[in-house]
């Protein structure tokens, strides 16, 4: 019996010892922070990264390590928008939505396993901290389907004629947070249940991008026609506080039609950062007072369309490419890819590894990590 125990310890190391994952085993390092970038995430346009899932070494100034194919092309072969990135360190799986459809790869083989279409297309989707469902929002539609994310079926369909855009998933995994494109009112719903049981707002206008802080008592959300944010009480419903960006003129923007789109937490929750597309810029205000202060700009290299963090806090990332110290709030790398262009997306997060097995997966969202 001991001999066969030790037989199998040896096949099972062996076979470790020959399983070259791409791109990780073959480099034999043990550690790693690596930024997954799908493309194209912005719009359909291929000129900011072309198509596929791009990933940077964030440890290495943020080189780019290598691409591996997507899925997600029109009857002509023509890539589709990008809608959403998300991912599981727990169950070893990335997922990236299109309009069409939702694509689940695995992260150790960068395989793809599966990809399905769902009924009204589908949009920026979210995945609860356990990484067994999805909160999958159709695009611009009236429901959200609640997928199985091993399996890709649909547990439920929520039906809230809001327009179906961003999701979120609370940190605590217990509630998930709807916003439509037409409708000033965030929903949430009990994950338990699948049945939406409270409602924030009314919110000056429709609801755009916004998070949540680690606790889930307050929303931090953009809205149509305001540079700047408003909060909303998570418990009672009620808009707390809407702060607009001073010093800078709203007007025309390239995308979305929205002034800020783009509302990130650091994940220490002392700072809120806000997108400024007119102006290229993000905004940083204070947020250990309330409502929060702005303390300062940076100016970025396009519009933005959206900002998130590292993990640790120690990077913001804006849609631009720009990768921003959050501590220096200085520029210390532009995403480039193989070619050396510049790489753009509003889809993007992190995930670390240890030699070839994942074991932390960041959120495209920018949410609070304090509780």
């Amino acid at each position: 019996m001991r001999f066969q125990n030790f037989r199998i310890i040896l096949l099972i190391f062996g076979s470790m010892l020959l399983f070259e994952p791409s791109g990780l085993c073959q480099e034999r390092e043990y550690s790693r922070r690596l930024l997954y970038v799908a493309a194209p995430g912005i719009r359909d346009y291929l000129e900011y990264g072309g198509h596929g899932i791009l990933i940077f070494d964030i440890n290495a100034g943020h080189k780019f390590v290598r691409r591996f194919a997507s899925a997600g092309v029109d009857e002509k072969g023509k890539p589709l928008n990008v809608k959403g990135i998300c991912a599981s360190a727990r169950t070893g799986r990335l997922f990236v939505s299109t309009t069409r459809t939702l694509m689940c790869f695995d992260l150790i083989s960068d395989k793809l396993l599966w990809e399905t279409p769902y009924e009204g297309g589908c949009d920026r989707m979210a995945i609860s901290p356990d990484g067994e469902v999805i909160y999958l929002p159709s695009l611009e539609g009236p429901h959200w389907h609640v997928v199985d994310a091993l399996t890709g079926d649909v547990i439920r369909k929520l039906v809230l004629n809001s327009g179906a855009h961003n999701t979120i998933i609370g940190p605590k995994g217990k509630f998930a947070y709807l916003a439509g494109l037409k409708s000033p009112i965030l929903r949430v719903a009990d994950i338990r249940k699948h049945a939406v049981v409270r409602e924030i707002g009314s919110f000056g206008n429709v609801v755009r991008p916004f998070t949540v802080n680690g606790d889930e008592t307050l929303c931090y959300v953009n809205v149509n026609e305001l540079l700047g944010f408003e909060i909303g009480d998570l418990r009672t419903g009620k808009v707390l506080h809407r702060v607009q960006i001073a010093g800078f003129e709203k007007g025309l923007v390239k995308r979305h039609g929205c002034p800020s789109h783009g509302i990130a937490l650091t994940p220490d929750e002392k700072e809120i950062w806000v997108a400024d597309a007119t102006n290229k810029r993000a905004h940083i205000f204070d947020n250990t007072s309330m409502p929060p202060k702005q303390k300062e700009s940076i100016p970025l290299r396009d519009e933005p369309g959206w900002v998130t963090f590292s993990i640790d806090g120690q990077y913001a990332y804006p849609s631009t490419g720009d990768v921003i110290e959050t501590k220096t709030r200085k520029i210390v790398a532009e995403l480039t890819d193989e070619k050396g262009s510049g790489v753009q997306s509003e889809k993007l997060l992190e995930i670390d590894f240890e030699g070839y097995r994942p074991v932390r997966a960041g959120n495209q969202f920018g949410l609070g990590a304090r509780d």
